[in-house]
């Protein structure tokens, strides 16, 4: 059985949507972070980077969610939520795996914890805009990438890329111009918003509109 260390709507959400889809046996282990628990010695033993998610697989201790989340399509090729090695679609998959992971989530980030990232809170305002307009140039790339019609982020198959573009998505609902309001974007996310095993995650979760 997995073990997956969770807070409800942080990165561990398109892992948790994926075992959820393929109905695989896991357990939830809540991580607070109202208490600051993915600080706790118990934790950092898990993961010494002190973020969540971490998935425990037996012997095998894992975190970062786009690790988990191809471990977890390789592990489970009958899902068929990643092309395999050497199969047609396979660079596409990893372009926008790998550009979601180091481009656009870190971009959240700056967004959503901009303190982090200056040494005078005078900056934040500044740091904060530019990366709203970096944002918007981001989310207009999944909007062009979407706009061929196709129902699935990579065509006419599923991959843990919906998952994951769904979770990044959710980040930015508070934007101004959330992802929601993209003529493409939008309709593509109730899509993923319609499967059960997202609704599933949703509940499990506890969270609340808007969902992105």
């Amino acid at each position: 059985m997995y073990v997956l260390y969770y807070y409800p709507g942080n990165a561990s959400m398109a892992p948790h949507m994926m075992l959820r889809f393929g109905k695989l046996a896991h357990r939830l282990e809540l991580v607070d972070r109202d208490s600051n628990a993915q600080k706790s010695p118990d934790y950092l033993k898990l993961n010494p980077n002190g973020r969540i998610p971490t998935l425990v697989d037996g012997d095998t201790v894992l975190y970062e969610a786009a690790a988990i989340c191809l471990y977890l399509a390789e592990k489970h090729p009958e899902l068929a939520l990643a092309p395999t090695p050497n199969s047609p679609g396979r660079a596409e998959f990893l372009k926008w795996l790998i550009w979601a992971t180091n481009t656009l989530q870190p971009e959240i980030l700056v967004y959503h914890y901009t303190d982090k990232h200056v040494s005078d809170p005078a900056e934040i305002p500044g740091v904060k805009a530019r990366s709203v307009e970096r944002l918007a140039e981001m989310y207009g790339q999944l909007e062009t990438k979407l706009s061929d019609g196709r129902p699935w982020f990579l065509g006419e198959r599923m991959t843990l890329l919906d998952f994951y573009m769904l979770m990044l998505c959710r980040w930015g609902r508070g934007l101004a111009q959330p992802p929601r309001s993209y003529p493409h974007l939008g309709p593509y996310l109730k899509r993923v918003l319609q499967l059960p095993a997202v609704n599933e995650a949703i509940e499990a979760e506890g969270l609340k509109a808007p969902l992105v």
